[in-house]
């Protein structure tokens, strides 16, 4: 497996601070809490490894695979959260036969966490994904999309909280518009509302009247655009605040390693995205001191 590492060091009074070269036994001394976030995005219904003779991406990938490099990690840290920033669907025969059922259920196998929805997750309609939903045994979350006068309304929660050993992770997904990407027989009275400020509303929620220590943005809205009115990632996490990392998708974007950027009032927020196809599996892992300020470790590990 192909590690890529980064650490990000940052004074205390920002979002997060170095470990100064630490090694996990030093944290744990430190009684330093350790929170592992694992994540996918654009999986595309890709449930087996490519073949050996692809000309991208030879014998990379597959569900089995990435459900034991999860268990290895859940075992090593069971505290720890698995996301995915949406498109599970399309992309396989297997969409195209069982319509959905199998990605989740898998999915379920795996005890993902929660997920936000994706431009494809609408391709067999609202009512194929609303058919789908009783094999997801995990939360979806949506923020800016209003599900009120659809078959999907009461299904999808803006935003969700996790407990984590004694630190409180705040949860919630964003989506990018439907008109133009998705037939509008598709989404039906789906309703699109402004992500970046729905986010700001949202991170404030989780930060002050939720008390989260950490909070984290399934966003598939895109990496980075040119069209500086196109709502992107990188836009997101310079027009809000309280967001702490950033889980993209839609735009297949190969992260080296996470970006680290700075929100509207000059803290740190980490923006990451493992490309496509269940290839890589994104992992952060982050310590607070009894302080709660937060050390960053990312690593992103090709399956």
């Amino acid at each position: 497996m192909e590690r890529r590492k980064f650490l990000t060091q940052a004074a205390a009074s920002s979002a997060f601070v170095g470990l100064g070269g630490l090694s996990l036994t030093s944290c744990e001394s430190l009684s330093l809490k350790h929170i592992t976030i694992l994540h996918t995005n654009d999986v595309h219904s890709h449930i087996d490894p490519f073949p050996t003779n692809h000309s991208e991406y030879p014998n990379l990938g597959g569900l089995a695979r990435r459900a034991t490099l999860v268990e290895q990690i859940r075992k090593e840290n069971p505290n720890t959260l698995l996301l995915d920033a949406g498109d599970i669907f399309q992309g396989t025969p297997y969409f195209n036969f069982y319509g959905g059922e199998l990605e989740f259920k898998l999915m379920s196998m795996l005890k993902y966490d929660a997920a936000t929805i994706g431009n494809h997750d609408f391709d067999n309609g609202i009512e194929g994904l609303y058919a789908q939903l009783p094999n997801a045994k995990f939360q979806f979350l949506s923020a800016n999309y209003d599900f009120s006068n659809t078959i999907m309304d009461g299904q999808v929660k803006p935003y969700t909280t996790f407990l984590l050993n004694g630190v409180k992770v705040g949860v919630f997904g964003l989506g990018i518009a439907l008109e133009g990407l998705v037939s509008k027989k598709l989404y039906k009275e789906t309703v699109y509302l402004d992500p970046i400020e729905i986010a700001q509303s949202i991170s404030g929620t989780l930060k002050k009247e939720e008390n989260c220590d950490l909070v984290i943005c399934l966003s598939h809205l895109g990496y980075s655009y040119n069209d500086l009115q196109l709502p992107d990632d990188l836009k997101l996490a310079a027009g809000t605040e309280n967001i702490d990392l950033i889980i993209g998708g839609h735009t297949h974007t190969f992260l080296d390693k996470p970006t680290v950027t700075k929100n509207r009032i000059g803290k740190q927020v980490l923006v990451n995205q493992v490309g496509c196809y269940g290839i890589n599996l994104g992992r952060i892992d982050f310590y607070l001191d009894t302080e709660k300020n937060l050390t960053v470790d990312g690593i992103s590990i090709t399956v």
